[in-house]
């Protein structure tokens, strides 16, 4: 029986997607104290805490902004004129 565990530590690329954040931006949040700074894990890696980073997204205020339009809608395809 396999038993699921979230991940205890994200590194940049996971915490960008899941932030859906640039990597740059989390990069920036950290260096200006507006987002929890990574862990040391050993002389040369670095990641965040899962619990850390939930934490934060839990704690952004409540957007007031509508989300944008789907713009993933597919148009039809123009269908070459007969003449």
């Amino acid at each position: 029986m396999k038993i699921a565990v979230p991940p205890l530590y994200l590194g940049l690329p996971e915490v960008a997607a899941a932030m859906s954040l640039s990597e740059t931006s989390i990069q920036r949040l950290v260096r200006e104290g507006a987002f929890p700074p990574p862990r040391s894990l050993s002389g040369r890696r670095v990641a965040w805490l899962y619990r850390e980073v939930e934490e934060w997204a839990e704690q952004r205020p409540v957007s007031e902004n509508l989300p944008p339009k789907n713009t993933s809608r597919r148009h039809p395809k123009c269908k070459p004129e007969l003449n």
